[in-house]
């Protein structure tokens, strides 16, 4: 494995080692295998979500088709960082070039962000349907619905252009070796050969309002949405508006708990291995519990699966 330091004429890094997991060789072809498997399912999960909402008419309305662009998210945010640790675990060089180190970074973290607006709203769909039912279907119509799908989406790629561009302008002299298994900001810039405190500044104050303004955002609707469904007589209508706030109250749980003890906790970047974990929760371990937290959780999504299913069994 190559650990040294790779410099073009001018005297600049031009690809980065992803160190990954340092062990033995059987707990590696171990984590090989987990990991694979765990991919696989994830991609199984939400290419299934699709599918069902694709194949069904009864699952056209809003709520469904956000949540089919959240699981084709999935798959694409899974996808931008998994097969190159995947490729790493078993192969001696665990080498990225200095461009694809970029892409990956700015991929991964754009469709981190993009998952934050998604969530944001599919909660604001659902503070529509539970306290304004009758004026939801003159106000979340097919055109606003898809306007808010262009707007998560391009509003992921495009919150993330600014560190995208400090970060492309950073000096990497070497050393080149980042003890991670993705060009994470703070690995990425510490081995920076001229001070970074400016852009580490910048990148912070771009992610937490992120994190924060979408977080607070989904805790506000959600605060006037269980106020609605506590008052609402007990029933089929009040436990079906809390079994779809549960199953999207565990996906936010689950992601932003994880987000936030990465990049807001006080010296969680500062353990590496802590860093990895945590990380690899939110990278690997959400986008495969999303899927089984949703079909569980939804009689109409299980009765679309069913439909689908039936013809293969």
């Amino acid at each position: 494995m190559r650990t040294f330091e790779t410099a073009n004429i001018s005297g600049f890094v031009t690809e980065f080692i992803l160190l990954g997991f340092p062990c033995s060789k059987d707990i590696q072809i171990f984590l090989f295998v987990l990991f694979s498997l765990i991919y696989l399912l994830t991609l199984l999960g939400n290419a299934a979500i699709i599918c069902a909402v694709w194949s069904n008419q009864n699952l056209h309305t809003p709520m469904y088709i956000f949540l089919a662009n959240f699981s084709f998210l999935e798959i694409c945010y899974v996808s931008s960082d998994v097969p190159k640790m995947l490729a790493n675990i078993i192969s001696q060089n665990k080498s990225i070039s200095y461009s694809g180190c970029l892409v990956q970074f700015y991929f991964f973290f754009s469709m981190c962000a993009a998952e934050g607006l998604f969530l944001s709203v599919m909660s604001f769909d659902r503070f529509l349907a539970i306290c304004r039912p009758l004026h939801y279907p003159t106000i979340m119509t097919h055109r606003l619905c898809a306007q808010l799908v262009v707007f998560c989406w391009a509003g992921g790629f495009l919150g993330l252009l600014t560190p995208l561009t400090l970060i492309s302008r950073v000096p990497f002299c070497g050393p080149n070796a980042i003890d991670h298994f993705l060009c994470d900001l703070a690995p990425l810039l510490a081995l920076s050969c001229a001070p970074v405190a400016g852009i580490t500044l910048t990148c912070g104050i771009i992610s937490s309002l992120i994190i924060f303004l979408t977080f607070l955002y989904i805790l506000g609707t959600y605060f006037c949405v269980l106020s609605v469904v506590l008052q609402l007589p007990s029933g089929s209508g009040r436990h079906k508006a809390f079994s779809t706030c549960a199953s999207h109250l565990a996906v936010v749980s689950l992601f932003y708990g994880s987000v936030m003890v990465m990049y807001v906790s006080p010296g969680s970047g500062d353990h590496p291995g802590m860093q990895k974990f945590v990380t690899l929760f939110y990278a690997l371990a959400t986008p495969f519990f999303n899927p089984l937290i949703y079909n569980f959780r939804n009689k109409d999504m299980k009765d679309a699966l069913k439909k689908i299913l039936n013809p293969l069994l």
